[in-house]
């Protein structure tokens, strides 16, 4: 359509998604000046023209007189406009293999004799109904039918998405001024899903602009604001997990996974008839863990020979009852490891099995895989053996019950020297012992938040941690002799070495442990610096951890029970588990500074020793030595040098936000 233009000339533009009639007052080098039906005069470029007709009004008429007509032609084509119906025209012309042009598209609306208003009329009717036909230069094209129901998809999801934010702001309006109420306030499931998932993950969510407009409309004015409205719906807790949340980490098992947990218990199949299994029940097998533990997977036993002594680590065979790729097997392949929380534990495999049927509970049967060390009388190590076996626990006892008996009663105190003697060896070999304290953090029944520093250089926890890196090494040995694939960690030698054997202080341990070289994961033998052994796997937490649980399957292989994993198979699975390891640390480490920071924020005005770990550009990093809490203190006008000790008080503390706010006492 080639219309020609002169000061007049009655013109068309789109201006906020309306066309508007417009007179040309007057024009430069194709600047117009306009008059528009709306009697506002305005500058506009020809190019952004959408009709230009052949007819013209005396531009010397007054601007009332030119207002007039420019409403009265906008009236007449709109009328002409609404008698097209462009689904009609769609259903004769859709197969049409060619564009329409102007000219013809306006003879198929109307009959002749034909004006510049039915031209004006045919481009309004196309305007307002977008849906059947694509308009490019004054082409019109019918689209296919399956562009058609393309679009109307998009439309009833454009509609669902306008009514969604309707519904949004309605009650994100309604929850700003609702206090905690039993009667929640009635919302569209889909609201909350999409308005969730921007808390979570903030521009990352698929939902983001959607809830961008909830939050603008409704007058919020922080989606941070979003967290309380969800407390007062009783949507979340105020103590929610939001990590949890954000990471998508399970809380709860399948219904297929609890049903075989059941059967399994119920048949607990015929792991105690193989013949390959060696029956040591008669042994007086001790556990030494944690007052809360309800998960045992390792024991220990000690036995006095004619050349000395025979020391056992004996391991739950979790392998006999979980078989790879079974539904328990993938479930616990999604989490990779238990997650233990002050408020929560989330077990890697049902309770059902990791505290009953697949634990080393007193006085039950159970299948292990045992770590058999043969010992002179100075507690040296003449050889091992593994062998699949059949096991009892004798005696189950805590941390503090071994401390009392350690000097006072066999097989503690002698387990402690061999502890002691083991613990010298690896140091000699180059081992690394950072020896930095631990803060157990717990919530009572009554949601008290309690602590217990810990020092983990206590007697009977190094006895139980040097049992463990003695199997581990054997295994790995085993392991490496056989040349098995597994889960082996190794790490190189540290960047730099600080001091040798035993440090008690705070500070030599925070730098060295900054010396340390990265802990690596692979499927070959390599020096473990760190611990002083030659290769490491970590076999003696199959409840708890996937990784255990992988090398006990290639180590029963070994023994002839189970098929082993190939190299190929193995790599492919750590991939997989590579990130849900790394979020379980993640998030026990969130979680446990949530709620030391929480027990913080009742304790306004107290105050604390601290030990600066880094000076950096603007601020601090201290160390509360009390909970092993780290938090920063703006420089401030101090002049501090790492490992200075200073007194600060809490200024604010902030849970949910992770505020920690310090001055200096």
């Amino acid at each position: 359509m080639v219309n020609s233009m002169n000061i007049g000339s009655i013109v068309e533009y789109i201006d906020q998604q309306k066309i508007v009639s417009a007179v040309i007052l007057s024009e430069k080098k194709g600047k117009l000046r306009l008059l528009n039906e709306n009697s506002r005069e305005v500058n506009f470029s020809e190019k952004r023209l959408s009709h230009i007709s052949q007819l013209s009004l005396d531009t010397a008429l007054s601007k009332t007189a030119l207002v007039n007509h420019l409403k009265q032609v906008t009236e007449s084509r709109k009328r002409l406009s609404e008698t097209i119906d462009i689904r009609e025209l769609w259903e004769i012309l859709h197969d049409e293999p060619q564009g329409i042009d102007m000219d013809a598209m306006t003879l198929f609306c109307f009959d002749p004799p034909l004006t510049p208003d039915h031209e004006a009329a045919v481009i309004r009717a196309f305007f307002n109904d977008r849906l059947y036909f694509k308009v490019n230069n004054y082409i019109f094209t019918p689209c296919t039918p399956e562009q058609l129901e393309g679009k109307k998809r998009q439309i009833r999801e454009g509609e669902r998405r306008e009514s969604l934010i309707s519904k949004g702001v309605e009650w994100l309006t309604l929850m700003q001024n609702e206090k905690i109420s039993e009667t929640p306030v009635p919302v569209d499931p889909g609201v909350i899903e999409i308005l969730k998932s921007y808390y979570l993950l903030d521009s990352d969510s698929q939902f983001a602009t959607v809830a961008k407009q909830m939050i603008k409309k409704s007058g919020l004015s922080a989606s941070e604001q979003l967290f309380t409205i969800f407390v007062n719906a009783g949507i979340w807790d105020i103590d929610e997990n939001i990590d949890l949340l954000s990471l998508q980490i399970s809380t709860s098992f399948s219904d297929t996974v609890l049903e075989t947990a059941k059967k399994l218990c119920q048949t607990q199949g015929n792991v105690f008839k193989d013949p390959q299994r060696r029956d040591l029940t008669d042994l007086p097998l001790i556990t030494i863990d944690g007052q809360s533990t309800m998960d045992y997977d390792d024991a220990i036993s000690l036995e006095t020979t004619e050349n000395g002594y025979r020391l056992g680590i004996h391991i739950i065979d979790v392998a006999a009852y979980i078989k790879s790729g079974d539904p328990i097997d993938m479930a616990a392949r999604y989490r990779a490891s238990s997650i233990y929380m002050p408020d929560d534990k989330l077990p890697m495999i049902p309770p059902t099995l990791s505290e009953d049927l697949c634990s080393l509970k007193e006085g039950e049967t159970r299948p292990g895989i045992s770590t058999l060390v043969q010992m002179n009388r100075f507690f040296e190590v003449l050889d091992y053996s593994i062998v699949p076996s059949i096991i009892k626990v004798h005696h189950q006892m805590s941390y503090t019950e071994a401390n009392l008996l350690n000097g006072k009663d066999d097989p503690i105190t002698s387990l402690y020297k061999i502890a002691t003697l083991l613990r010298e060896k690896r140091l000699k070999a180059g081992a690394i012992q950072i020896t930095l304290p631990e803060v157990n953090v717990w919530l009572e029944d009554n949601r008290e938040i309690r602590y217990a520093k810990i020092d983990r250089e206590n007697p009977s926890r190094m006895l139980v941690s040097e049992m463990m890196i003695l199997a581990n090494s054997l295994m790995a040995e085993f392991l490496a002799d056989h040349n098995t694939p597994a889960v082996f960690r190794s790490q190189t030698q540290p960047r730099q070495r600080l001091f040798k054997g035993i440090e008690t202080a705070l500070m030599p341990n925070f730098l060295q442990r900054k010396q340390l070289s990265r802990a690596m994961i692979g499927t070959n033998p390599e020096l473990h610096a760190g611990l002083g052994v030659k290769a490491y796997v970590t076999a003696t937490s199959p409840i708890r951890r996937y990784h255990d649980l992988l090398t006990q399957r290639q180590i029963r292989s070994i023994l002839g029970i189970g098929t082993a994993y190939s190299k190929t198979e193995l790599e492919e699975i750590l991939q997989t588990i590579a990130i849900p390891m790394a979020n379980t640390g993640r998030v026990q480490g969130a979680r446990k500074r949530y709620w030391l920071i929480k027990y913080l924020e009742t304790m306004k005005g107290a105050t604390f020793d601290t030990l600066v770990l880094d000076c950096h550009r603007d601020h601090y990093n201290l160390l509360i030595k009390e909970l092993m809490l780290e938090a920063r203190l703006p420089l401030s006008g101090l002049r501090l040098k790492v490992g200075d000790i200073l007194q600060v008080t809490i200024q604010h503390a902030d849970a949910r936000r992770n505020q920690l706010s310090l001055f200096a006492a």
